[in-house]
């Protein structure tokens, strides 16, 4: 008997050793990635990037345990191209999808300048980051807003997403609360869409909350396996539709002290709720530590709604108010929490770093405009890249906006208005309000960046804006 008991001590101790020895030779788990992309949300319109109004404590506390990037890029001051880039990694330009989708906001007889030509769906050619996650052996999930083509052949299952939950071809819910319908004008030609409901739910379910539940619901199904997740947030677009008694506490703050619009403070602070509810979801199942989360959005803060100062311009426009957004990424183990960079990146680098942050090798036939961020959040080097760039060739109703490109080298930032060919200089180190214009004091600097912007719009194939035949000058 005592024979046979220490022959079953013996087994289970060499059972022990051989799990131990299997575990220290296996191969670490895979880091999973989340980017939470939201539409509209404005630089100024978080806690951490100094706003006083907005309650955003869990954005914030992301920013704590990650890097914040004080000049962080979209790709586009309109969301189509800015969600564009993020997938494929190249410039809106390259891509030939410049403009939001459908617009319609260009008029025959107003506009001095045809817009510039552009695609009405990301074309299935593209290798997108869903894509080289799935092939890399990852469950991939889309969940939100999609707006890059048309249902039948270009909706997030195309594009190398396993689920797609919400993603429609329209850029904004016929209503955030549910059934989520409603109607939109196409100001070409008078038509009403009809907005179907994106996806299931309740009387009085709103929306950024089914789509957080939705998200909390892939991360617990795919716990055991790597994933990567794009949350991409409808909110805070217009309508401007919030739970009221969120709306009720932004009303009490006097409107000396407000930024912007309680109901959009309300809907600020509800898509700041979504990203705890995932922020929490991964502590419950032990993922916290091996996640990458990015959270961004598409393009600046509209106009109507939210105070930009002390960024110039909004929406719609190639000044800072409109394409510098919010960048956050957290990579434990790999970025010192609470790490700020003021280095220049742009929504196509999200693409190479989150393969280089993953182990994965770089696809540089694909994102042929990203750089890995990977040396800046690991604080061992930093970016090979001179400028970056912006193409615009279009007209929108949003203020501050006209046709322009854009060229950012250093400091220096310098904007060329299409249907004029006027040039304006600014120094964003000594002048982030962009309201000192600085040509005539530094015409040579003037003349090496618009160089540098001719130079790229060659070399990517930007398509121009043409002389508009049908243009009626207007009386003086």
């Amino acid at each position: 008997m005592r024979q046979n008991s220490i022959v079953l001590c013996l087994t289970v101790a060499l059972t022990v050793l051989v799990v131990r020895a299997e575990a220290i030779g296996a191969d670490p788990p895979k880091t999973n990635v989340i980017v939470v992309l939201i539409d509209d949300l404005g630089w100024k319109d978080v806690g951490c990037n100094g706003s006083e109004y907005y309650q955003t404590p869990n954005i914030d506390r992301l920013a704590s345990q990650g890097m914040r990037f004080t000049d962080g890029y979209a790709a586009c001051n309109v969301c189509s191209p800015s969600r564009a880039a993020i997938l494929s990694g190249k410039c809106p330009a390259r891509l030939m999808l410049t403009q939001w989708l459908p617009s319609g906001r260009w008029s025959p007889t107003e506009h001095r300048l045809r817009e510039g030509r552009y695609l009405a769906n990301l074309p299935l050619e593209e290798v997108t980051v869903g894509e080289a996650m799935r092939e890399a052996g990852y469950r991939t999930g889309f969940i939100g807003k999609w707006h890059l083509g048309t249902e039948t052949y270009y909706y997030p299952e195309h594009q190398g997403f396993d689920v797609n939950i919400a993603g429609r071809d329209y850029g904004a819910p016929g209503s955030y609360f549910f059934p989520f319908e409603g109607g939109w004008r196409i100001p070409t030609t008078g038509k009403m869409l009809r907005k179907e409901s994106p996806l299931s739910g309740e009387k009085g379910d709103y929306l950024p909350d089914r789509l957080a539940e939705e998200a909390e619901g892939f991360i617990r199904q795919n716990a055991d396996q790597p994933f990567f997740l794009i949350l991409s947030h409808y909110a805070v677009h217009t309508p401007l539709q919030a739970k009221k008694e969120v709306i009720d506490r932004y009303r009490d703050v006097p409107k000396t002290q407000r930024q912007g619009k309680p109901t959009y403070a309300a809907m600020v602070e509800s898509i700041d709720d979504s990203l705890g509810r995932v922020m929490d979801t991964l502590q419950d199942e032990n993922l916290d530590d091996r996640t990458l989360i990015i959270f961004t959005s598409d393009n600046g803060g509209n106009g109507g709604v939210t105070n930009h100062a002390p960024l110039r311009g909004n929406k719609g426009s190639n000044y800072e108010g409109g394409i510098r957004v919010p960048l956050i990424i957290k990579w434990p183990g790999q970025t010192e929490p609470g790490w700020v960079s003021d280095t220049p990146v742009i929504g196509m680098d999200l693409y190479p770093t989150i393969l280089d942050a993953t182990g994965q090798s770089l696809k540089p036939y694909q994102h042929l405009d990203g750089t890995s961020l990977v040396p800046v959040l690991t604080g061992s080097g930093r970016l090979e890249r001179d400028a970056i760039y912006w193409h615009y060739p279009h007209y929108n109703r949003h203020p501050s906006a006209f046709p322009s490109g854009v060229i950012r080298a250093g400091d220096w930032k310098l904007i060329e208005e299409f249907e004029t060919g006027e040039l304006s200089l600014y120094n964003l180190a000594e002048d982030i309000g962009e309201s000192t214009e600085l040509s005539n004091a530094e015409p040579a600097k003037l003349a090496e960046l618009h160089s540098k912007l001719k130079a790229w719009r060659r070399e990517v194939g930007a398509d121009p804006m043409r002389p508009n035949p049908q243009y009626v000058e207007a009386n003086p």
